[in-house]
């Protein structure tokens, strides 16, 4: 490349972070035609265990990309939905709904990574290994990343740059993107084992703990904190403590098993026996949300965009982010981009970010109090929730399925800015889903009244939108075509 052309770059797109946002977004950037570079700090893929699983609406957007049976492959059991979640130290019961709006699987973190990293590499995406990012810099042309890697320091640069590197994100400290939020004072300690034969386990799931008696799974409150367990699977129990603020705790260094147990008689009166350990971790709540998630030439995903003060739901936003901006990435790097379609990324991200930190900051309301009010707020939460549109409701909240992107919407369609339903179609090809069109993670202009007008406008657009006619596959009242024709995002999101 001659002077005149420009800067050389190394990639269209530097994603920095080999987690499941990361990762996603460099699957997403390929199925459009961009060449993304992955650089991750940890030298080798390590199986260190982080996120038991994922739950939400990522798992019918792993659905439309047709992922969903090497997920299954890799994960512990089929993808369900939940019969409860749980909800600032409470258990929202869905079991009772014909169909549960939360989809979870149990695929630990690591697990899914290594099916992420294999689908990038089968795309063709670089994904380079011990490559520290400690800085990004950046002018009107290029985004520059400054990495200290095994051959020492370097820099890269591309068009663009993308932080999916954690809540301690140097692309966002370095970037000028602020963080601002609250860090909550209790701790959370959390252990992942397995008991010893002589530990009485009840049919029912209860468990009998030496000293203290008979606990049910779920969460059991006393005055000195909040002690909460279930079953994995046969055999495997998640423990978790929640206490104030300890003054011996320390951030930085690893939890130990004698800690966890100390943690447990501190709040219950009494220890379990352990036999092996898995996972042992401790973590502090923080609700936080980057602003803006985009400076420029560099963004932020996951985790370095936004801490939610509960469990259960990182992941799912991440990657949901990671769709969301690699198709408009991708068409402003290929020169088709609208004006301001890029700031939109912050703008539907940034909003369903604040709809996750709305539910899981009244959690924290819900969890910290130990009085008698704090009690019966509890108690009438639960209540409410036995009806089934409240039930309902609140799944979808905690699924991330109720975001509804404010887009323009001259007609006041109640499916414009929501999630693609998958209807079943029939089309002279056979049938099909909507899901199954959406493989490729290019648009869907979607014909279901058979329009001659709609084919008509659509062929100019056929070298960048799908065109499909079709006909809902079903007679039944609750399926008919939910309009004439609907114009589907890569995302899934419906335009």
């Amino acid at each position: 490349m001659t002077p005149t052309e420009g800067p050389v770059m190394d990639a269209d797109v530097i994603i920095v972070g080999a987690g499941p946002t990361g990762l996603m977004l460099a699957c997403e950037l390929r199925l459009a035609g961009v060449g993304p570079l992955v650089l991750e700090r940890q030298p080798e893929h390590t199986d260190t265990p982080k996120a038991n699983g994922f739950a939400g609406q990522i798992v019918e957007l792993l659905r439309y990309r047709g992922l969903m049976d090497r997920v299954e492959a890799a994960g512990i059991g089929p993808i369900h939905t939940a019969p409860q979640v749980p909800f600032g130290g409470i258990h929202v019961d869905l079991s009772r709904l014909p169909d549960s709006p939360i989809w979870a699987m149990y695929l630990p973190q690591p697990r899914l990574e290594r099916v992420l990293a294999g689908r990038a590499e089968e795309l063709g995406v670089e994904i380079r290994r011990g490559q520290d990012v400690v800085g990004v810099r950046q002018d009107e042309a290029t985004a520059t990343a400054e990495v200290r890697g095994q051959d020492g320091p370097h820099n890269l640069t591309a068009p663009y740059v993308v932080g999916c590197d954690g809540a301690h994100s140097r692309v966002r400290e370095t970037a000028g993107i602020g963080f601002p939020g609250t860090t909550y004072p209790e701790v959370n300690r959390l252990a992942e084992v397995t008991l010893p034969d002589s530990v009485t386990w009840p049919d029912n799931g209860d468990l009998d703990l030496p000293g203290v008696g008979r606990i049910s799974p779920g969460f059991t409150r006393t005055e000195r904190g909040v002690f909460g367990f279930g079953s994995l699977s046969p055999g495997v129990l998640l423990m978790q403590t929640t206490e104030d603020d300890q003054a011996e705790a320390d951030d930085d260094a690893p939890m130990t098993l004698i800690e966890f147990q100390d943690s447990m008689r501190r709040v219950l009166g009494g220890s379990l026996p352990i036999e092996e350990v898995t996972r042992l971790s401790r973590y502090r709540f923080q609700a936080r949300q980057a602003n803006p998630y985009r400076k420029n030439r560099v963004f932020v995903a996951g985790d370095a965009a936004h801490q939610f003060p509960a469990t259960g739901i990182g992941i799912n936003f991440g990657m949901l982010d990671a769709v969301n901006l690699a198709w408009k990435l991708a068409a402003e790097i290929e020169g088709w981009a609208p004006s301001g379609l890029l700031d939109t990324y912050h703008d539907e991200r940034h909003f369903a970010g604040a709809r996750g930190l709305l539910q899981t900051q009244a959690q924290v309301a819900l969890r910290r109090g130990q009085d008698a009010a704090a009690e019966a707020l509890r108690d009438l939460f639960v209540e409410l929730l036995q009806d089934e549109q409240p039930s309902r409701r609140m799944g979808a909240l905690i699924a991330g399925a109720d975001i509804r992107y404010p887009l323009p919407n001259p007609n006041a369609h109640p499916l414009t800015g929501t999630f693609a339903p998958n209807l079943n179609l029939q089309s002279r090809q056979g049938t099909t889903t909507v899901a199954e069109l959406m493989h490729t993670g290019r648009p869907v202009l979607l014909d279901l009244a058979d329009r001659q007008d709609l084919r008509a406008a659509a062929r100019d657009w056929q070298h960048r939108i799908d065109f499909h006619s079709a006909s809902t596959a079903s007679t039944a009242p609750a399926d008919h075509p939910p309009a004439d024709a609907l114009l589907i995002r890569p995302d899934a999101h419906v335009a």
